[in-house]
Formats: C-alpha cells, structure tokens, sequence
C-alpha cells in the first residue's frame, strides 16, 4: 500500500509558532526530514521510533542534496510509510517544497502541504516592524537576494522594486547587500531610507540593526546569514515602537 508525503512549514524557529497541524503530523509521521532552521524542540513531538533524517542546507554546505531528498521520500511513502518533509518557515516561499510536492505526486504518491510561519512577516514583526501600515505602507514585496544562476535570468529588479512597493522584505540578500543597495538608489529609492537587518530571529542570539539603504553601499556594514532585511518607512515606525517598548537594537544611521 502506497503511504503519504506531507510537506510541512515548521515556522520561523519558535517552537510557540509551530501550528498545530504540524505538531499533529510530527507526532504521526514515520519518517521526518527535516531542514536547519526549524524549531530545535519541533522534533520532541515524534513518537519513539520515527526515523530523523537530517537534510539542512547552508551556503556552500549541504548535509543533502534535494535530489537525494525526494528519492528518500519517494522510497519511503512508496513502502507505506508516513512522510513528513518539514521546513524551516513556509515551505513553498522560497524553499522547495512545491517541487517535492511535484516529484511525489508524479510517481502516484499523495501529497498534502500544511503552510508554516514565514520568517519575513515573523521577524519583522518580533521586533514591532510592520509589512505594511495605514498612511505609510500599503503595498510589500517579499523577495530574494540571491537567485540560482542556472536560471539564465534574474527574476528580481530591485531598479524597479525601488519604486513599485513601499516596503521590500528581502531574505538570503545577506552577501549581496552592498550591491543590492546600490540598486535602490539607482532605481531611485531615497538613500536615507531606513532598513532593519534582522539576524538569526527567535534563536538566543537574535538581534536587530537599524541602517539606512545609503549606509548599505559602503561595505562597512557586516550583515549575517540567516538575515531578514526590511527596507522602508514602516522601519522608521518600528522604530518608534521599539523605543516605547524598550527593545534592544543596533543603530548604524
């Protein structure tokens, strides 16, 4: 009897944003892969005896690749068992989980997806930042900083996201972020538009810096993978916020 793939977003690192469905088929699944950024407690959840297979993804360091990862679902949802491919944040933002739910349902093999916390709308928010504000923002783009270059073409013009939305949310833009910011201006974003880096959210070490896109370009400022990156006007109102409430933060203006 064919089993069952289920991919899963486990949130954006705190076991508290974990859904309950999730935890539901962490605690019924046979077999979990799962990635690096998912909650360090999610897995306390699975029963004894669920085989943890570790599948995290790093630049430049991968404990597997993705086609190894699908040939281990594949094989084993078609040996009857219950598959959980769990994922850091949303499983289809920018990760890969809807060509594994593709490359399952191929081969005949059900699959559900059960949608996670995205570290774009939770980082931000952890530190009173909001995507979008009445008065000053109502549009968002959530975008990448690093595309595949095997794609042929960038998908992402930050010449003209620069004036097309009032706030973009940019994940993986940590090692192109000199370049990136050079881009705004060009697309002719305000220099001195305010930018929250947020690095390693809802781990111990979590922190935010306060920057301007014009501080960007000069290559003085160190930004860390896993980073959230926050450009706009609402960052000057989190701002705002974070002062009244007393939150801790950097501040390179």
């Amino acid at each position: 009897m064919v089993g069952k793939v289920v991919i899963a977003g486990g949130g954006p690192g705190d076991e508290g944003l974990l859904t309950l469905k999730c935890i539901e088929v962490i605690g019924s699944a046979d077999v979990i892969i799962y990635d690096r950024l998912i909650p360090k407690s999610a897995l306390r959840y699975a029963r004894p005896g669920t085989e943890l297979i570790y599948a995290g993804k790093e630049p430049g360091k991968h404990a597997m690749e993705e086609d190894e990862i699908i040939r281990i679902m594949i094989r084993e949802a078609s040996n009857g068992r219950l598959v959980l491919r769990l994922h850091g944040g949303d499983a289809f933002l920018f990760g890969r989980g809807f060509e594994e739910c593709i490359a399952v349902l191929s081969v005949g093999i059900p699959c559900e997806v059960i949608p996670g916390v995205t570290s774009a709308i939770a980082a931000p928010e952890t530190y009173l930042i909001p995507p979008v504000l009445r008065g000053i923002s109502s549009s968002v783009a959530i975008v990448t900083g690093m595309e595949d270059p095997r794609k042929g073409r960038a998908f992402v013009n930050f010449r003209e996201l620069a004036k097309a939305v009032n706030t973009i949310i940019i994940l993986m833009g940590a090692s192109r972020i000199n370049e990136i910011a050079r881009e705004l201006i060009e697309g002719g974003i305000d220099p001195g538009t305010y930018v929250a880096i947020i690095t390693r959210a809802y781990m111990e070490d979590s922190k935010v810096m306060i920057t301007t896109v014009s501080k960007l370009t000069t290559g003085q400022i160190n930004v860390e993978n896993p980073s959230v990156i926050v450009v706009g006007d609402v960052v000057r109102e989190g701002l705002k916020a974070m002062k009244k409430a007393g939150i801790n933060f950097e501040s390179n203006t």
